[in-house]
């Protein structure tokens, strides 16, 4: 039986994972040092370790006996590519405050 892959924007769902992402994003940690900086078991970290490795975001190599976790930013180009397109609606609505607002000040 293959393994579920997961996705990106599964991955990145979980403010855990997000966490992790930030913390790999400024320098290599090992799964112990990761786990330190949650209140959840080194279990669940490595369960999120996965998720973010299914998805391309975290990679791993050994030193040691020690696995050392590294980002992987590339996947988020996907993400940074699906909310680009929304930002359209997003600079729409601040368009049309800031017309209503300054049209409120005249009146």
């Amino acid at each position: 039986m293959t393994a579920i892959k997961h996705d990106v924007f599964q991955a990145i769902a979980d403010p855990t994972r997000r966490h992790v992402l930030q913390l790999l994003s400024k320098e290599e940690l090992s799964i112990a040092a990761i786990s330190a900086y949650f209140p959840i078991s080194r279990t669940a970290v490595v369960k999120h370790l996965h998720i973010l490795s299914d998805a391309n975001l975290v990679k791993s190599h050994r030193k040691g006996r020690e696995n050392i976790y590294h980002i992987n930013p590339e996947p988020l180009t996907e993400v940074s590519q699906w909310l680009h397109y929304y930002e359209q609606f997003w600079n729409n609505k601040l368009t049309k405050l800031k017309f209503i607002v300054e049209n409120d000040k005249e009146e």
